[in-house]
């Protein structure tokens, strides 16, 4: 999509003047046995400083899967999204929660979550995480979910997928999990039942973009159809 910026796992929509992340899945290193290196909350919050301070957005957008635990949420959990909605603001940024299917407990943390957030209307532009049919109308989706990554020459990298046409008539685009700890669907020899969002379900017409840290720079590749036979 011409009309994005892509970022490290994320994306700044000009028209909107938004920055939008998806999947953090805070919590995820409690639940798991693996000790993440450099601690997950630092690593979001670091992170996320740097998108704001790259591209100052008006709003910041959390597209869903903002937890990780379906249940209760524990207090370093619940402290690691104050802390995320202290740095939007410190930036002067507006935060808006969108509900994910891992989101059950949200309410309990936030009491501003919403289904689904209206970015932009020209064209219409709407953020919900991907995991149910939205119910908002709109000419393009920006969802999470599904956590695309590809492998590129040995090496396993998240990756973004812009769809054109994919739900109906709107055009989909489908952002990697902020999360470094999530894994991801490898899209590279995936079937399109392989992806969990009903808004998607044709992986030829898939155009993978890649953000290259190193160069600085989005690299936008063919569509799978024909991709996958260089790979």
């Amino acid at each position: 999509m011409d009309d994005v910026v892509y970022l490290p796992r994320a994306v700044f929509i000009p028209a909107a003047d938004a920055l939008v992340v998806a999947d953090l899945h805070i919590g995820r290193s409690e639940a798991s046995d693996v000790e993440y290196p450099i601690g997950e909350r630092r690593d979001l919050l670091e992170r996320l400083r740097g998108l704001l301070t790259t591209v100052d957005p008006e709003t910041a957008v959390f597209a869903g899967d903002v937890l990780h635990q379906f249940g209760t949420v524990s207090e370093r959990s619940r402290e690691t999204v104050e802390r995320l909605v202290s740095a939007c603001r410190d930036a002067g940024s507006s935060p808006v929660f969108v509900r994910g299917n891992h989101d059950a407990a949200l309410d309990s943390v936030r009491d501003d979550v919403r289904d689904a957030y209206v970015a932009s209307d020209d064209p219409r532009t709407v953020v919900c995480h991907g995991h149910e049919e939205p119910s908002i109308d709109a000419e393009r989706y920006v969802i999470g979910h599904d956590h695309p990554a590809i492998e590129i020459e040995g090496q396993r990298r998240p990756c973004f997928l812009d769809i054109p046409d994919a739900y109906g008539d709107a055009d989909v685009l489908m952002l990697p999990a902020f999360s470094r700890l999530a894994a991801g669907v490898e899209i590279s020899d995936a079937r399109p039942d392989d992806l969990l969002s009903p808004l998607v379900d044709d992986l030829d017409r898939a155009r993978p973009v890649v953000y290259d840290e190193d160069g600085a720079e989005a690299l936008a590749f063919p569509p799978l159809g024909s991709f996958r036979r260089m790979l």
